[in-house]
């Protein structure tokens, strides 16, 4: 079992290049964006001179929460992209197999529907967070030693600016927890792409969300009730691990700020709260189920 699996997640590798490809693509953005800002900077010398003394002089904790929300920007951006690659995986993971008839290939070997809609899971799951999060190392660390030199080249100093191990390990551990709380929280959503890639015939991506969209309009108009909006929507756009008690902490007199008592963004990270959840272990089983039926419709579908 355990085999089958390393064998066919090396088969999501390298059959879906998307999964290192649009990672990839995304640190190459990041840092040339990065790049283009220090270089737009760069002509407003005397601006970047006061800047560069003024935060040199400001308290190192003021430097870490600032530098931790410059390094945070690369893990939202890379964690947007890697859930919309997420969604298209699982729309694709199951209908190529079909729409090529590979299918018939990998059903010849000893290895069961249930592995093979298994490693899918793993693959959104594990694969492509692991490949995600070494982007976000990778953009980091190399928008971190652009700024080194350019800051260097200002007359600053990157040591003292720059590489704060308190912030480097704030940074590096949001970004692991975000990255894996995202999928779990959405999981209900990868279930259902991988049913509908085991069951439809043609247009995975609009049978995929068009009944997302359908049926909650449907409900509030024959219904009255907004149960399936509240448990979509809601789901889709709510950020994992944070309460809106602890995130109103950051807002005051409409400006974002840090309160004093706090030592990181970590402080704003509440695991036990998120793991006992309700709505996240609901959200699995609903993945469950969608998996289980991915499987009965592959299991029982005639390909030949």
């Amino acid at each position: 079992m355990i085999g089958n699996q390393v064998a066919l997640l090396k088969r999501e590798f390298w059959e879906h290049r998307s999964i290192w490809a649009a990672p990839a693509a995304m640190v190459l953005v990041s840092v040339l964006l990065a790049t283009t800002s220090l270089v737009v900077g760069s002509g407003f010398k005397e601006v970047v001179n006061l800047a560069i003394v003024g935060a040199s002089n400001i308290d190192a904790g003021e430097r870490r929460h600032f530098l931790v929300a410059v390094l945070g920007g690369f893990t939202i951006v890379i964690a947007l992209s890697m859930w919309v690659l997420t969604v298209f995986y699982c729309l694709d993971a199951l209908y190529a197999e079909r729409k090529d008839k590979s299918i018939l290939f990998w059903r010849s070997l000893p290895i069961t529907d249930t592995e093979t809609i298994v490693s899918k899971l793993l693959t959104a799951f594990l694969l492509i967070p692991a490949v995600s999060y070494a982007a976000i190392l990778l953009a980091q660390l190399l928008s971190l030693i652009i700024m080194s030199v350019w800051v260097s080249a200002m007359g600053g100093s990157p040591g003292h600016l720059l590489w704060n191990a308190g912030a480097l390990f704030d940074s590096f551990a949001f970004a692991f927890l975000f990255i894996l709380s995202i999928q779990l929280w959405l999981a209900p959503f990868i279930g259902w792409f991988l049913f509908v890639s085991a069951s439809t015939k043609r247009s995975p991506l609009l049978l995929g969300f068009l009944p997302i969209l359908v049926v909650p309009t449907l409900e509030y108009m024959v219904v009255g009730t907004r149960l399936l909006s509240d448990a979509i929507f809601v789901r889709s756009v709510k950020l994992p691990l944070f309460g809106g008690e602890r995130l109103s902490e950051l807002i005051e007199d409409g400006r974002i700020e840090v309160a004093a008592e706090m030592t990181g963004i970590l402080s704003l990270i509440d695991v036990g709260g998120y793991l006992t959840s309700p709505s996240l272990w609901l959200g699995l089983i609903v993945c469950g189920l969608f998996s289980a039926a991915a499987v009965f419709v592959r299991r029982y579908r005639d390909e030949s």
